[in-house]
């Protein structure tokens, strides 16, 4: 087989791969919560809470930030397995819903833009802040003084973003005077670094849509790129696919890059034989992979 041939024979393999991976996590049946609590007016403002499995008090709590790159017609319904799978594990779950992007994305494709600015980002700033007496109501199981976040693709560059907050450019209103009381953040294959999302075009150019076009990447991406927000002081963990052709592992790696260049050291877990989905989906020995990160940090 010539080096062409052997390229163009792994494309088809990865995309078939990529394609085998979402049909599995799609396809999977809804899990209903425990309590859904709103922590604001519009529709989209609200969080689903899980309590863990099994009678347990006084355990760990997981946020999780649905991907789908900012785009309204992802939400976080196709996270709920996931988030099922880890109250069965033993978890507290708030899944996490916010404000994405809408139709019309101005290049005449008629696409779905992503995000919106600010209102993805407000929305994050404010259910963080809102979490503690959120889940004090709704979820007493949870232990406030072990929360870890997690995020998946867009979610998971959001993950990275509201553990980074403290460190957002002076005057920002997003901006905390201290780092937040969290465990750590668990990032499930994040668009983490915009330079080469970008540069890669990840997500049909779904970070330029996110910051309202290429005139703002750079005002703006320094207030919401996770490779420009460090060091954070907040243990981080990555969980990248090394198969991933969606968010490709050169996205994670560079993160990780900026943050040695900062100081600090960001551990990525590489899955062989692994894509985009299937860290997230329950049916796939990735999804114990990520579990058992959230566990390291939380206990």
């Amino acid at each position: 087989m010539t080096g062409s041939a052997a390229h163009d024979s792994a494309d088809v393999a990865a995309v078939a791969r990529d394609l085998a991976e979402s049909e599995a996590l799609f396809s999977r049946p809804r899990v209903e919560p425990d309590v859904t609590a709103a922590y604001g007016e519009h529709p989209d403002q609200v969080v689903d809470f899980y309590a863990p499995r099994g009678g347990l008090e006084g355990v760990p709590l997981v946020v999780a930030l649905h991907g789908g790159a900012w785009r309204a017609p992802y939400d976080r319904w196709h996270l709920t397995p996931f988030a099922g799978f880890l109250a069965r594990r033993g978890f507290a779950v708030a899944n996490v819903e916010y404000r994405r992007g809408g139709d019309g994305d101005g290049d005449g494709s008629g696409g779905p833009v992503a995000g919106r600015w600010p209102e993805t980002f407000d929305d994050i700033a404010t259910v963080m802040d809102a979490l503690p007496a959120l889940v004090a109501d709704a979820l007493p199981q949870a232990d406030p003084r072990r929360i870890v976040v997690t995020g998946h693709s867009a979610g998971g560059h959001l993950a990275l973003w509201a553990t980074a907050r403290h460190v957002l450019p002076a005057g920002s209103p997003w901006r905390l005077d201290a780092p937040p009381r969290l465990r750590g953040v668990v990032a499930i294959a994040p668009i983490a670094d915009f330079t080469t999302a970008v540069e890669l075009g990840v997500c049909g150019g779904a970070v330029v849509q996110l910051l309202g076009g290429e005139s703002e990447l750079k005002s703006r991406g320094d207030s919401a790129d996770p490779s420009a927000l460090l060091p954070t002081g907040i243990a981080t963990a990555v969980v990248q696919g090394r198969n991933d052709i969606v968010v490709p592992q050169a996205v994670a790696e560079a993160y990780a890059d900026a943050a040695a260049r900062a100081g600090e050291m960001v551990g990525i877990t590489l899955l062989e034989d692994v894509g985009h989905y299937a860290p997230v989906d329950p049916g796939a020995d990735a999804c114990a992979v990520v579990a058992e990160e959230l566990a390291q940090l939380a206990y």
